[in-house]
């Protein structure tokens, strides 16, 4: 799977540097309704003791001995990935039985084991329980069970067979292909249902941790969001915010959050902003071997999100042709919306997945990347208005040149 679960939880800690996540992240600054069916849920307003949370939760209680077995004792090579919480292994159980199977046979799990001398301890491995024992949708990672007995604390998750999203988007081989743009808006929109699932009325949870890491693919590409250490319940009755320490990943954490520790739902739509340009451009939020300007990847890119003639500076020139423009311009225009330095003028979730929808079922595709990119930088042979040799705008070079490319196939990544 080549991908990890990281914890960050709802229990408050200071801000965290280099501890992130999801199936072989090492990578990353930490910072201390849907066309979906999903099972009814209600997440309760008041903080429950331990034994609340373990009772109501439907999980299966595995002995340490059982994850050991499954696991082939922890072996360094059924390692998945590590993060804050620890390492994440690879491990097999009875489909029927869940007891520990032979590897190879059974249901394949990812067995996330605390690390005892890390930062994130035993009140981040109970928030993992306590949202993921009771929110149930298809693009939720499903949480099997837990393991709790003397010092030992896990966490057993279904295996997400192609990894996170980040591995996808940013490793860079010659045997692996990028994601096509019919892949990316299928996992953008996925993301956006579950984030719109979690800020649902029956739900009125705050991920706040949204980021590529935390972004798991199964074998088709449907998305599964994990890491639920840092979910908070959102504001109730006349409250406009949740109080709470700032928490989260630098270069995703929305700026007013930063600021004033004032969480809401818009905080989450603001990181999946960062996200969606991720996917646009195939780069890092943060990347510190870009050259300075370009260290932050919305400070670079927003400049560029409103202009019909320099947006392609910002998207992944691997997937150039596969898009039209006009799909281009809305995509970057949903994107810099997410990014609104106001919060009020950020979309709902709702509203993100109607227009993720639109892109990922548009069929579309136009002019070329190179195309658009020779025609926003061609300069003019002329002066002054009456000149003949005009600049001649995007939309115009389509209409003249009339190149039709065919759909992406599928291609596989080999991990």
């Amino acid at each position: 799977m080549g991908s990890c679960f990281s914890v960050r939880i709802k229990a408050e800690s200071p801000l965290h540097n280099d501890v992130n996540s999801t199936y072989g992240n090492k990578e990353g600054n930490d910072l201390s309704s849907t066309s979906s069916k999903a099972s009814p849920v209600s997440v309760p307003t008041t903080p429950r003791t331990e034994g609340e949370i373990l009772q109501s939760s439907n999980l299966r209680s595995f002995s340490f001995n059982e994850l050991k077995t499954a696991t082939r004792n922890f072996r360094p090579d059924s390692v998945l990935g590590e993060g804050g919480f620890g390492c994440v292994f690879k491990g097999w159980i009875d489909e029927r039985l869940f007891t520990a199977a032979k590897p190879g046979t059974g249901m394949v799990i990812a067995v996330k084991r605390l690390n005892q001398e890390g930062f994130q301890g035993h009140q981040e491995w109970l928030a993992e329980i306590n949202y993921l024992g009771q929110l149930h949708h298809p693009n939720l990672v499903k949480l099997v069970g837990y393991c709790l007995e003397d010092d030992h604390r896990l966490l057993v998750y279904e295996f997400m067979a192609r990894g996170s999203l980040e591995n996808h988007l940013f490793r860079r081989s010659s045997y692996v292909q990028p994601l096509s743009w019919s892949h990316r808006m299928k996992i953008a929109l996925g993301a956006a249902k579950g984030i719109a699932f979690l800020h649902s009325d029956k739900v009125q949870v705050i991920y706040r941790d949204v980021k590529s890491s935390n972004i798991l693919l199964d074998s088709n590409y449907n998305v599964k969001l994990s890491d639920f250490g840092l979910a908070k319940d959102g504001p109730t009755g006349d409250k406009s915010h949740v109080s709470t320490r700032v928490m989260g990943t630098y270069g995703y954490a929305a700026p007013e959050y930063m600021a004033t520790g004032h969480l809401t739902s818009k905080s989450d739509v603001y990181s999946f902003g960062v996200v969606l340009l991720e996917i646009l451009s195939g780069k890092r939020a943060m990347d510190k071997n870009r050259p300075g300007r370009e260290h932050n990847l919305v400070n670079w890119a927003k400049p560029y999100l409103t202009s019909k003639r320099k947006v392609f500076e910002v998207f992944d020139a691997r997937i150039q042709g596969q898009y039209s423009f006009s799909a281009a311009l809305k995509a970057a225009n949903l994107a810099n919306q997410c990014l609104s330095v106001e919060p009020k003028f950020r979309p709902n979730m709702v509203e993100v997945v109607r227009i993720l929808e639109q892109l990922h079922d548009s069929n579309d595709v136009g002019c070329s990347q190179n195309e658009h990119h020779r025609i926003s930088t061609r300069k003019s042979t002329g002066s002054g208005p009456n000149s003949k040799h005009r600049r001649m705008s995007a939309d115009e070079a389509c209409n003249e040149k009339a190149t039709s490319y065919p759909r992406p196939s599928t291609s596989r990544l080999h991990i």
